[in-house]
C-alpha cells in the first residue's frame, strides 16, 4: 500500500468513526483508539505535506486565527419565517395556501424550531467549501474555519447521488449540557457566566481563534436543502432523508404530517416534551411537503409562503415596575420604557421592557411600583402584558405621560390617527441627529467599517458631525485626539467612509432614513426611478402608481424632498461621489417589450428556472404578478400548474403561454 493510500484509508476510517460518534451517537471505538488513528494520520501528513487536504479529519484539531470575517453574498437568500401563536393562525395560513393552490390535498413536514445561530453550508463535489452566517438574509459573514471545528458537520459527504453543488441550511447550537459546563468553568475562575445558549452559540462563530471554538463542543442541526440545479428530491421529507444518507445530522424529531390535525398533534406533544431535549427549542416549523407546491407558493418580501413557525407560549414572570423613562428615536418617535426590578426570564436577566406608547400605558393601567407580568414577545423582546392588581397600593396614581422631549425639552406632538408622540425638533434634538447617522452607517445601509454607535455619539459631542453628510469631510487629524481613538482606528474609519461611496443606489436610498422607506421599498423605488434626481421630483400621483407604494409612503417621500435642509444635504452627498443612480449591468439585454404587462409564472419548467423566467420578465420591462386577476396580461405555465390558477386564468380568458411561447413573445 502506498503512503497516499494509507493516508486516504485513515481519513476515510476517521470520517466514519466521527460520523458514528457525533451524528448517530453510536461510537464503535474508544476515544483512546480514535486518538491513536488520528496521530498516525497526523504523522503521515506531516511527513508528506504534498498530500494536504483541508477536509482531512486532522484539520478539526488545532486552530487558525481569523483576523477579519469576510462578508459574502448568499447565492440563495436566507429568508426568515412568519410566526404564528395559535391554531387559528395555522388554519388561516392553510387557507391562504389553498387559495393559491386550489382545493388540493396538502401534506406537511413538522420540524422543531431550534434556538441557535442560522448557518448556510455550501458543498461542491461532496466537500465542504464555505460556511456563511445568516447576516441580514442577503449577505453574511464567512466562518468556514470555525465551522470546521463542529464535529457533527461532515467535511466530506457519505454515499452518492448528491448534487455537484448545493447549500444546506441549519442551526448551530450549544447543547444545554455544554452550556452549563462552560458557565461552571467561568464561575470557578470568577468570570461572568453567559446569559443563554443561543447567544453563546452565535458569538462562538465569530471567535477569532478556532481553537476556542473547538473547546465549546458546538453542534449543528440541519433542515433545508437548496441551490441545486438538478434536485434529486421532490418533497421536503425526501430531502431530509437524502441529507441524512449523505452524513448530515438531521433531527430525528422531524415528521411527515398528512393533514393539519397531525400538525396539531406534533405541536401538542412537543409543547410538553420540549424540556426533555438536550438543546433549546422555542417552537415548531411547519412546511408544505411538496417542492412543486413550494415553488408555486413562492415568497413574500421577507418569508416563504410555504412555511410558518408556530411559537410556543412565552415564559412569563412577575416583577416590580420601578420607573418609566422615555427614549427618542431617529424619527423623533417617543418610546416609553419600563425600568424593572431585575428578573430571570427565558435564559436572560430582564431589567427593561417596552411600553410602546401612551395608549398602551392607559390600556393596561400601568402605574409606578406596580407588580407587573412580563413575557418575551416571540421569546426575544420583553414586554409587559398585565398588572397584578392585588399587589397595588391605595395611594398609587395613573401615569401622566410626558409633554416635552426628555432630551431637548421641545413640546411633543401627536398626529391624528397615530399612536406615538413625536419630538418635532428634527434638526436640533441630539438623539434624532445621532440616530439618523447611526442608521446611515448601519450594515443594511452604507455599511461603514470602523464606525459604530459610540463613535458617532463621540463625533457629535465633539462638534465634528451634525449630519451624515459631515462624515465625508472628516480628517484623520480630527479623529485621533478623541477618546479611545488611535491612528489605526482613525485610518480605518476614514477608509470605511471612503469605501461607502461605492455602495449601490438602492442602499443609499434606504440609508437616507426617509420615513416608511425600508429596504424593500428602497429597492422598488430605485428600480423604478433609476436616479435620485428623478425620485426627488416625482409627484404624489407618480409615486402611488409604483407597485406596493401606498399613500402614506408617497406622502413621506414628497415631504422629504420638499424640505430645504434635505435638498442641501443631498446636494452635498452628490458632490462627495455617493452613488445616486442605478448602475446597469451592461451584460444584460434590456428591452421594453413587456412594458405595462403583468405576468404570472406558475408550474415547473424545463428550459428555465422560475427565477430565470421572472428575471427575463423584469429585464424586458414587465411586472411579475403573484396571483391571477383581471389585471394579469399573461400566464407562463409549466407542468403541475396550480389548478386554481389554471381555472381562474381560463375564466378570465387570460392567455396561457408555454416556455417556448414566452421566448417567441420576446423575439
Amino acid at each position: 500500500m502506498t503512503v497516499l493510500e494509507q493516508i486516504q484509508q485513515l481519513r476515510e476510517t476517521l470520517h466514519q468513526h466521527n460520523y458514528k460518534y457525533y451524528v448517530l451517537d453510536q461510537p464503535e471505538i474508544s476515544d483512546f483508539e480514535f486518538d491513536i488513528l488520528l496521530r498516525q494520520l497526523q504523522d503521515l501528513e506531516t511527513q508528506h505535506p504534498e498530500y494536504f487536504d483541508e477536509n482531512s479529519p486532522t484539520q478539526r484539531v488545532g486552530g487558525t486565527i481569523t483576523k477579519n470575517f469576510n462578508t459574502i453574498v448568499h447565492e440563495n437568500r436566507m429568508y426568515s419565517l412568519d410566526n404564528s401563536y395559535s391554531r387559528e393562525d395555522l388554519i388561516d395560513w392553510e387557507n391562504r395556501i389553498q387559495k393559491v393552490l386550489g382545493n388540493v390535498p396538502v401534506e406537511y413536514v413538522c420540524e422543531l424550531k431550534y434556538d441557535g445561530a442560522s448557518i448556510s453550508l455550501t458543498y461542491e463535489k461532496g466537500k465542504l467549501v464555505k460556511a456563511v452566517t445568516r447576516g441580514d438574509g442577503f449577505q453574511g459573514d464567512e466562518v468556514t474555519a470555525n465551522i470546521r471545528k463542529v464535529n457533527s458537520i461532515p467535511l466530506i459527504l457519505r454515499g452518492e447521488g448528491y448534487p455537484p453543488k448545493f447549500d444546506i441550511r441549519g442551526e448551530i447550537i450549544l447543547p444545554l449540557k455544554e452550556f452549563e459546563k462552560l458557565n461552571q468553568e467561568l464561575i470557578e475562575i470568577g468570570e461572568t457566566p453567559y446569559s443563554n445558549p443561543r447567544n453563546t452559540a452565535s458569538g462562538s462563530l465569530k471567535l477569532k481563534d478556532s481553537k476556542e471554538v473547538e473547546k465549546r463542543n458546538l453542534d449543528c442541526l440541519l433542515y433545508f436543502l437548496t441551490g441545486a440545479s438538478n434536485m434529486c428530491w421532490e418533497t421536503q421529507y425526501e430531502a431530509l432523508e437524502f441529507a441524512r444518507s449523505w452524513g448530515f445530522k438531521v433531527p430525528k424529531e422531524s415528521v411527515f404530517a398528512s393533514n393539519m390535525n397531525e400538525v396539531f398533534d406534533f405541536i401538542d406533544y412537543w409543547d410538553v416534551h420540549r424540556h426533555d431535549l438536550p438543546y433549546e427549542t422555542d417552537g415548531v416549523v411547519v412546511k408544505v411537503n411538496s417542492c412543486t407546491f413550494q415553488d408555486e407558493l413562492g415568497y413574500t418580501a421577507k418569508s416563504p409562503r410555504w412555511a410558518i413557525a408556530y411559537k410556543f407560549k412565552a415564559e412569563q414572570v412577575s416583577t416590580r415596575l420601578n420607573s418609566i423613562s422615555y427614549q427618542v428615536g431617529r424619527t423623533g418617535a417617543i418610546t416609553p420604557v419600563a425600568n424593572l426590578e431585575p428578573v430571570q426570564l427565558a435564559g436572560t436577566i430582564v431589567k427593561r421592557a417596552s411600553l410602546h406608547n401612551a395608549d398602551q400605558i392607559e390600556k393596561l393601567d400601568i402605574r409606578l411600583n406596580d407588580v407587573v407580568f412580563v413575557e418575551k414577545g416571540g421569546e426575544i423582546i420583553p414586554k409587559i402584558i398585565g398588572v397584578n392588581l392585588t399587589e397595588r397600593t391605595v395611594e398609587s396614581q395613573p401615569v401622566v405621560y410626558i409633554t416635552h422631549c426628555p432630551e431637548c425639552k421641545t413640546a411633543l406632538v401627536r398626529n391624528e390617527g397615530e399612536a406615538n408622540h413625536y419630538c418635532p425638533n428634527f434638526y436640533g434634538c441630539p438623539p434624532q441627529i445621532i440616530g439618523r447617522i447611526e442608521h446611515y452607517i448601519s450594515r443594511k445601509a452604507m455599511d461603514i467599517d470602523g464606525l459604530g454607535g459610540e463613535t458617532v455619539a463621540l463625533l457629535y459631542q465633539n462638534h465634528l458631525v451634525d449630519s451624515y453628510a459631515d462624515l465625508y469631510e472628516l480628517k484623520k487629524e480630527q479623529i485621533i485626539p478623541l477618546e479611545r481613538m488611535a491612528e489605526k482606528s482613525a485610518e480605518n474609519l476614514i477608509n470605511g467612509i471612503e469605501k461607502s461611496k461605492q455602495v449601490p443606489f438602492e442602499k443609499v436610498l434606504y440609508a437616507l432614513g426617509i420615513r416608511y422607506v425600508g429596504e424593500t421599498v428602497a429597492k422598488k423605488l430605485a428600480k423604478h426611478f433609476k436616479t435620485l434626481d428623478a425620485l426627488s421630483v416625482a409627484t404624489f400621483e407618480e409615486l402611488v402608481a409604483v407597485d406596493e407604494i401606498g399613500e402614506k409612503i408617497a406622502q413621506s417621500i414628497v415631504e422629504f424632498f420638499y424640505d430645504l435642509n434635505n435638498i442641501m444635504l443631498l446636494k452635498r452627498l452628490k458632490s462627495y461621489g455617493i452613488q445616486t443612480q442605478i448602475v446597469e449591468d451592461e451584460s444584460i439585454v434590456r428591452t421594453d417589450k413587456l412594458k405595462g404587462k403583468t405576468i404570472v409564472v406558475s408550474g415547473v419548467f424545463t428550459l428555465f428556472s422560475r427565477d430565470e423566467l421572472k428575471k427575463m420578465i423584469e429585464d424586458n420591462g414587465g411586472k411579475n404578478g403573484s396571483s391571477i386577476s383581471s389585471k394579469t396580461d399573461y400566464v407562463v405555465a409549466g407542468d403541475n400548474m396550480g389548478p386554481s390558477k389554471l381555472e381562474k386564468a381560463t375564466q378570465l380568458k387570460i392567455p396561457i403561454l408555454s416556455e417556448q411561447d414566452f421566448v417567441k413573445l420576446l423575439e
